[in-house]
């Protein structure tokens, strides 16, 4: 119970443990099936991020039907439906209550070995760091709820989040890493941030390194940032140091809260090739190593 850990887990045998996890959000698209896939996939990630395998998921509904009509949930709930699907799971019921600010998400059960349980606080010294989406969606989904006319760059950010980490959680389980999480909330940088304090080691970033979406740089100069991207970057400024030579821009967009992110995943050296072809066999569009594990260091978080 004291680690930061994605999901929470409960051992039921020697060979099954549970993994429990519950998330939900208000749009970030207007399309209603596309926003039912992406809350989806985000609720379905915390059980990849730990290495398992979802099972069931229970619909978790805050709708009006003053302020919207039934075709839009049904829609919400179709994308929903077939993320959950796709993902080999099974939807089992859920809850709606009534709501004039709309909401959607899952509560996902999976399954996990608990010998194979991946955590993100055991990362060690060493270890390289995979991360395997881009970053900025909380940028580019405030401008367009902005209204802002983001043509193709829509289609390519909601591909990205509607993607599942499902074949990143398998090629790590094949291959064997230390430690992952998943890029949400907190941004790239809070995430880290977790996984060097529960692993009591510091993280190297080269940000040169990391997958980015070019757009939000531009974006961001213009003002769209939104509110968590702004908490993100006030809570970790003390444990963080700013090594190498990076705009404003760039330093908030690595603390862009994500939705539906990436796994992040710390793996010792000499597997790292291996994770890397595998994660290419499987067709991980994204593999990109964005840095390293050092020794536990005061400052917790260095961009090189």
């Amino acid at each position: 119970h004291n680690t930061a850990d994605d999901a929470g887990v409960y051992k039921l045998t020697d060979e099954i443990a549970l993994i429990q996890t519950v998330d939900f959000f208000t749009p970030i698209v207007d399309d209603p099936y596309t926003y039912g896939q992406i809350a989806a996939a985000n609720s379905l990630s915390d059980v990849y991020a730990m290495g398992g395998k979802p099972l069931t998921a229970m619909n978790v509904v805050a709708f009006s039907t003053n302020i919207f009509p039934n075709e839009v949930l049904t829609e919400i709930l179709k994308g929903g439906a077939d993320k959950v699907i796709e993902a080999g799971a099974v939807t089992v019921g859920g809850h709606t209550i009534s709501d004039d600010e709309l909401k959607y998400g899952l509560a996902v059960s999976g399954t996990v070995h608990p010998d194979k349980i991946v955590r993100n606080s055991t990362a060690k010294p060493g270890d390289k760091l995979i991360l395997t989406k881009p970053i900025g969606t909380g940028i580019i989904t405030t401008a367009l709820k902005s209204g802002k006319e983001l043509g193709e760059l829509y289609d390519r950010v909601c591909r990205v989040m509607m993607t599942l980490n499902d074949k990143a959680s398998i090629a790590m389980q094949t291959i064997g890493v230390n430690a992952c999480t998943d890029i949400t909330g907190f941004g790239l940088i809070g995430h880290a941030m977790e996984m060097a304090k529960g692993s009591n080691v510091g993280i190297e970033i080269n940000g040169k390194s990391v997958p980015i979406f070019e757009e939000a740089l531009g974006l961001i100069k213009d003002g769209y940032i939104p509110g968590g991207t702004r908490s993100n970057e006030l809570y970790s400024r003390i444990d963080m140091d700013i090594k190498g030579n990076y705009t404003s821009e760039q330093i908030t967009l690595f603390h862009d809260a994500q939705t539906s992110g990436g796994l992040l995943i710390s793996v010792t050296e000499n597997k790292l090739d291996a994770l890397i072809k595998e994660l290419k066999r499987l067709k991980v569009e994204t593999i990109a190593v964005i840095g390293q594990v050092t020794k536990s260091h005061p400052v917790k978080i260095s961009i090189i």
